[in-house]
């Protein structure tokens, strides 16, 4: 998932005040008519800045590539299975989780409540949890079961392989023909095996994979832009791919997958942290079929903390990329179609935008500097291409994405425009480092992405909450980022560059609000740790 924002070169020339002569005089480049001409240095500022806007660009240009196949396709799609089933296969339902005591009590009850044969279907609750989680939930599964739930409990007493490692292990006493999956945060709808399951009836199809909700889109401002930039992915890019005959992914939860694909493609793998991407790669390279169904809709909770929806978002960058390390010399070796092979090179490496994106920022100042004196018709000629396929293609992906969903109110979508593109500037510096990792092989462990049960726009004290995760040194290089782009503000001020001014805000405002919230939220944190502490050395003072 990405979404990197790009200020133009374009906006970083001088404004002049308006006059016949001077528009005259900015149909020429003043860089080669003699007024100012560029020496070594402003080459070696230049070409690496323009050279990683046109890599940039070419993943803008792909979002409209995206766009261009969603409207091709997008009707294209079945709702309903081609043929069904006489007689229904078994179901095994697997609930990976670890530590999740807020959520999973609502999971395995609405599991529980599943529309499917009961002798036909078992329910598996892979537990990892090193807490109160762990004999909670086994309570809680004893006692479904004996209402008669066709439910068990497995538990790990270590998370080797992590989420993958608990899905392989849990393959060994599964007895259902088909596997769905649901990660501790959704919340599967009752008749989500009967609208899928079906569509297995054709010996060749390996996975269906469900379009994802989300319970709290309307809880915050945060959880509004990771809707909208889920929602790009879901309902352009799963069906620009599938539609297209293009490889795409499971995506860990809300699908259903054949065991036997699995198998084949050889099980659950632990050397990324994206196993469901991995898997659905050398399953489809195997030559299964898979299948997405957007008119069905997995309820599900996203992050409401901004360092959260960090780690996750790090999580998947890294996972994205080692992928891409692990397959793509086989798939660009491979007899697939070379349309097929060019959009799985797209798919896997977006993520490098990001540490690109720390180059463009560090020569960002220089090139404003360097562009002073030029002309504008240079940069309308160079730039503006630049521009449409940068930054315009962010807008129009993620509105078209939202106008399909909610066509009454649609226009809303541009007023969040904003804060996405910093929600996409707030990832730079935590997914450069998640993407250079995964370059150099660093290894690290899987991440959870906490949640807390939250629906609709009820607030709750997160400071009440267990799992928060330290941000460490984050936050403190976010913000001077931030203040970094703020000195080119005030440049870009003094120089009358008021174009520039806009977007350089969007940068300065993206890093301070990810490193001023992740602080914030934390000194929330650690104040009610205080008073519990307080409060705790109070009623023992009082008992003794």
């Amino acid at each position: 998932m990405v979404m990197s924002s790009v200020v133009p070169a374009f906006f970083l020339a001088r404004s002049v005040p308006f006059s016949a002569g001077r528009l005259i005089d900015g149909l020429f480049d003043n860089t080669f008519a003699g007024i100012h001409h560029l020496v070594f240095f402003d080459w070696a500022i230049l070409i690496p800045y323009f050279a990683v806007l046109i890599v940039l660009s070419c993943y803008g240009l792909h979002r409209y590539e995206m766009i261009r196949g969603y409207w091709k396709h997008r009707k294209s799609l079945r709702a309903h299975p081609a043929q069904r089933f006489t007689d229904l296969p078994r179901v095994t339902v697997q609930l990976p989780i670890y530590n999740e005591q807020y959520v999973v009590e609502r999971l395995i009850e609405e599991t529980s409540k599943i529309d499917y044969p009961r002798h036909l279907l078992q329910i598996q609750v892979l537990d990892d949890s090193t807490d109160e989680t762990h004999p909670f939930t086994r309570r809680l599964v004893e006692d479904y079961r004996a209402a008669g739930v066709p439910i068990e409990y497995i538990h790990r007493s270590h998370r080797e392989g992590y989420k993958a490692g608990a899905l392989q292990n849990g393959l060994k006493t599964a007895t259902g023909e088909i596997i769905a999956i649901f990660d501790a945060d959704f919340v599967p709808p009752a008749d989500f095996l009967m609208r899928t399951v079906h569509f297995f009836a054709d010996p060749k199809v390996g996975m269906v994979q469900t379009r994802w909700g989300y319970l709290n889109r309307h809880y915050n401002l945060l959880t509004e832009v990771q809707a909208m930039l889920l929602d790009g992915h879901f309902v352009l890019e799963h069906v620009a791919r599938s539609g297209g005959g293009m490889f795409f992914n499971f995506n860990g939860t809300a699908g259903i997958l054949r065991r036997s694909m699995i198998e084949d493609a050889g099980g659950w793998q632990h050397d990324t942290l994206t196993e469901d991407c991995d898997l659905s790669y050398r399953a489809q390279l195997k030559g299964w079929r898979f299948i997405y169904v957007p008119s069905i809709e997995c309820p599900s909770e996203l992050p409401v903390e901004t360092y959260g929806f960090q780690v996750q978002q790090s999580r998947w960058a890294k996972g994205l990329t080692q992928v891409a390390i692990k397959l793509l010399p086989t798939i660009l070796r491979s007899n697939l179609p070379r349309r097929v092979k060019a959009e799985a090179l797209f798919h896997l490496t977006p993520n490098i935008s990001y540490p690109l994106m720390i180059v463009v920022s560090a020569l960002m100042l220089p090139v404003m500097i360097v562009r002073f004196y030029m002309g504008w018709f240079q940069m309308v000629v160079i730039d503006l291409p630049l521009i449409a396929a940068s930054f315009w293609s962010i807008s129009a992906f993620y509105v078209i994405a939202h106008r399909e969903l909610f066509p009454k109110n649609w226009k809303r979508a541009f007023l969040f425009l904003p804060a996405l593109m910093a929600a996409g500037v707030a990832l730079t510096i935590i997914n450069s480092r998640a993407v250079i990792e995964a370059l150099v092989g660093y290894k690290t462990g899987f991440a959870r992405t906490p949640k807390y049960a939250i629906g609709g726009q009820g607030k709750v004290h997160l400071e009440n909450i267990k799992y928060r995760r330290r941000s460490g040194w984050l936050p403190y290089a976010e913000l001077a980022v931030g203040s970094y782009f703020l000195g080119m503000v005030i440049f870009a001020i003094e120089s009358y560059n008021f174009l520039a001014i806009p977007f350089l805000l969007l940068f300065v405002g993206g890093y301070f609000w990810a490193g001023g919230t992740t602080l914030w939220e934390e000194y929330q944190g650690k104040l009610q740790w205080q008073r519990q502490r307080e409060l705790a050395r109070a009623v023992d003072q009082a008992g003794a």
